[in-house]
């Protein structure tokens, strides 16, 4: 099963996996809502799902920021702000739009891959505008 997967399913069932900073080891909050056949896949993928969380380390916020714009949009880890601030900036929202299509157009098919394997400079470009855009939001106030 593939780690984007397995996180996503972890997401949704009310839990969180996550890695934690103060000794840099998986952590899952609320592990008991986690449905028994996902968890014995985490369990299997162990190092895989860690080697996920590990490539994040060191991440600029730009990449993260885009992470976490994909993670809500597929359903898996709701952002209420990100939220807001798609609705209410079309044009934001429609550049998202246009980065996904250069990341398909790059091989990007499947939402349980790492996108990160498919950007190129055109959607890197586009990723630092979407950057650019969320801070500028998020320093409104909005």
């Amino acid at each position: 099963m593939q780690v984007l997967m397995i996180l996503s399913q972890i997401w949704k069932s009310g839990a969180n996996i996550y890695l934690d900073s103060k000794d840099d080891r998986i952590a899952i909050d609320n592990q008991k809502m986690i449905p028994v056949e996902v968890m014995q896949a985490a369990e299997q993928n162990f190092q895989a799902i860690d080697d996920w969380f590990k490539s994040w380390k060191g991440a600029s916020n730009e990449k993260v920021t885009l992470m976490k714009m994909i993670h809500h949009t597929c359903g898996w880890q709701p952002n209420e702000k990100l939220e807001n601030w798609l609705c209410t900036d079309v044009k934001s929202l429609d550049l998202f739009y246009d980065w996904m299509v250069v990341l398909a157009e790059n091989g990007w098919k499947d939402i349980y891959e790492d996108y990160r394997q498919y950007e190129n400079e055109k959607s890197n470009k586009m990723a630092h505008e979407l950057y650019i855009r969320a801070v500028t939001y998020a320093k409104k106030g909005a």
